[in-house]
């Protein structure tokens, strides 16, 4: 008998799920209370296809929580570590919400459309809630909601060459983490030179569902020359390129300096953000743990929950948050929590899978 779960208001999917269900998707997990397809194919197939060629994601899960007001730029500041000051129209950056003990709530991409207007793309927590949950605290004058607005990626290596077959080389001339408008037949989107993957590409921000159709329509009527296929976010393809996934490599009980993210942290201005005290102590005290790259000795591994790490003397250090098999390095890579004064490159260790030791070495971020 078939296992399936029931959709329901608390469990939906996206305006774009039918006709990825008649693409044939294989499977899907959970995020932001949505459907995000996993696979089409196989994690190593769509791996090298990506790498080769152009895909469409379904992104939607990705939810935008829209922030505007006279208070706006306040509240976008007392939720992140990173210094917002400098982030224009016509900008993104990536930034860490951080809660008042320092721990990570989310890591989205922060979007300034206009002055006094944000845009947060989130990763899978209730950052909504966060937000208003602060404003009504501080009794900010400002509007928090989830806009209607849905998401398509297109990564991969052709990514340049088939959006500017469709929206013109201008598209060519947006940099990394910026955004402009494009149209597409009398429809305009916005569009940025981001995604969550590390082959180069676009997502597109999706106001007007029926245009929005159209044009995933149109992507696959054209999309024959560059080898367009739809796709997912790939597990091993993000892993070696030290893309983090929220709640599955870090989440609320982990801080940006043991995460990585020391550039985005400004303790030294004049910002305010919650935590900011909590941060100058991890800081000034240093930390004990820090996320790193894994190679691990086998080419199959099912992971639902951390495993513990072990050294060649039996002593646990640290957990293994994140691993898939690599096509790259033929063998299993991942992201692990690691004792800080064993983050070393080839540090040796061993873990158990299905009741027997495998043997693996700890790297950097990205793992290459």
């Amino acid at each position: 008998m078939k296992t399936v779960i029931t959709r329901s208001r608390r469990l939906r999917g996206t305006p774009f799920t039918s006709r990825l269900e008649k693409q044939g998707v294989k499977s899907y997990t959970i995020y932001n209370h949505m459907l995000l397809p996993t696979t089409f194919s196989t994690p190593e197939e769509e791996y090298v296809h990506l790498k080769e060629h152009v895909q469409v994601w379904d992104v939607s899960v990705q939810r935008e929580i829209e922030i505007t007001g006279e208070d706006s730029d306040k509240l976008m500041q007392l939720m992140t570590c990173r210094n917002l000051s400098k982030l224009k129209v016509g900008m993104c950056y990536y930034v860490p919400l951080v809660d008042s003990e320092g721990g990570m709530i989310n890591d989205p991409l922060v979007y300034k459309l206009e002055n006094n207007r944000w845009r947060v793309c989130i990763a899978d927590s209730d950052v909504l809630l966060f937000a208003k949950g602060i404003a009504s605290v501080k009794q900010f004058k400002v509007n928090i909601f989830e806009a209607n607005v849905n998401t398509l990626a297109i990564q991969g290596a052709k990514s340049d060459k088939f959006m500017s077959k469709i929206f013109g080389k201008k598209i060519n001339d947006l940099k990394f983490f910026r955004y402009d408008f494009f149209n597409f037949n009398n429809n305009k989107f916005l569009i940025s030179r981001s995604g969550f993957s590390k082959q180069g590409g676009f997502e597109i921000h999706i106001d007007n569902i029926n245009a929005g159709l159209d044009l995933y329509d149109y992507f696959f009527k054209i999309g024959k020359d560059f080898n367009l296929k739809p796709g997912t976010p790939n597990h091993p393809e993000r892993i070696e390129g030290g893309l983090l996934s929220y709640g599955s490599d870090m989440d609320i009980n982990d801080n940006p300096f043991e995460c990585g993210f020391d550039r985005y942290i400004d303790l030294e201005s004049d910002i305010v953000f919650l935590g900011k005290e909590k941060l100058k102590e991890i800081k000034k005290k240093g930390i004990r743990r820090k996320l790193m790259g894994v190679k691990i000795e086998t080419n199959l591994i099912n992971l639902s929950a951390e495993i513990p790490i072990f050294n060649l003397d039996e002593k646990e250090i640290g957990k293994l948050r994140s691993a898939a098999f690599s096509p790259k390095f033929k063998k299993v890579v991942g992201i692990a929590m690691i004792q800080k004064d064993l983050c070393k490159d080839l540090q040796k260790f061993k873990l158990k899978l299905n009741g027997n030791y495998v043997f693996g070495e700890v790297c950097n971020l990205p793992i290459v």
